[in-house]
């Protein structure tokens, strides 16, 4: 009920707030004055209805899409002693964290990962690959499943898709808008929209979704750092930074699908420009954030 009361209490301030802005710059006021009629509070609505609605659509069915993009096979009964294991050392942080029982699974993958989805924090899935299990000891895998649900426990899916909802809301908006303003005032459109308004719309979305996404990304690299530090609550910090150290000597690269890498224990490296795009931030600043922590 609170992520739902949050959902729609998101869409109703992001109408709001973008129907102010619009007031305050005078931009409807500047196109009627140039004879485009266009109807910037439907398309506020219809922005918002496809924002968020995608955005949710996704989440739904990330569970779903995520099991069939790695091949994660849900332990329904351990079939060995490592299964086992994992089974109840997530089961034991769950309860720790106050979330319900998440599914627990594993995909088979060469590099030490891990991914923790699902649209509510009692009905979530964890998934770990065979990789994290053969490159790190027990206590190191404890502390990445510590990392994952305090994901879970964070509501980090859930935060994640409200602002890439906003974004998606921005960008479907103001890149009809642009389109619009210059099919109506540049090529002199004056009835429906012309080839301009098409072409123009598509090069404004895609500008607008990649200034987007540095947004997106910038609150997926903070996700983790947060992450983290619950990790460091549930299974402690020294275990946490021993299996962050670990992988930064693993040779492997991840191999999670593009779509799910942000839901990985880690990202790959990057620098320059590229660092405003990365899901993770580099695994030596979350050791250094580690190590300033202060643990009771």
């Amino acid at each position: 009920m609170k992520r739902i009361f949050l959902f729609i209490l998101t869409n109703l301030a992001v109408i709001l707030i973008l129907s102010v802005v619009l007031n305050l710059l005078g931009i409807d006021r500047v196109l009627d004055a140039q004879g485009i009629d266009l109807d910037l509070r439907n398309l506020l609505v219809f922005a918002a209805v496809f924002g968020f609605g995608g955005a949710f659509i996704s989440l739904a069915m990330s569970k779903w899409t995520a099991k069939r993009m790695t091949g994660a096979e849900v332990i329904v009964s351990p079939r060995n002693l490592d299964e086992a294991w994992l089974v109840q050392t997530v089961k034991r942080q769950a309860e720790r964290a106050g979330i319900g029982m998440p599914e627990v699974a594993l995909y088979e993958a060469p590099d030490p990962n891990a991914f923790a989805t699902g649209m509510r924090r009692n009905s979530a899935l964890v998934a770990v690959s065979t990789g994290l299990l053969r490159s790190l000891n027990r206590d190191e895998v404890e502390a990445v499943l510590g990392h994952e649900i305090s994901h879970v426990a964070n509501g980090d899916m859930v935060t994640l898709t409200l602002i890439q909802g906003v974004v998606n809301t921005f960008v479907i908006f103001f890149s009809r808008v642009v389109g619009h303003f210059v099919d109506r005032v540049v090529f002199k459109t004056e009835r429906g929209h012309g080839p301009a308004f098409m072409i123009t719309t598509i090069i404004a979305q895609i500008v607008f979704g990649i200034l987007a996404s540095i947004i997106v990304m910038w609150f997926s690299r903070q996700r983790e750092f947060r992450a983290d530090a619950g990790s460091a609550g549930l299974a402690g910090r020294d275990k946490m930074i021993a299996a962050l150290r670990r992988l930064q000597k693993s040779v492997q690269l991840p191999h999670l699908p593009d779509q799910m890498a942000a839901f990985g224990i880690s990202g790959g490296r990057g620098s320059g420009l590229r660092r405003l795009f990365m899901t993770h931030p580099p695994l030596e600043e979350r050791i250094e954030a580690l190590s300033r922590l202060r643990t009771s």
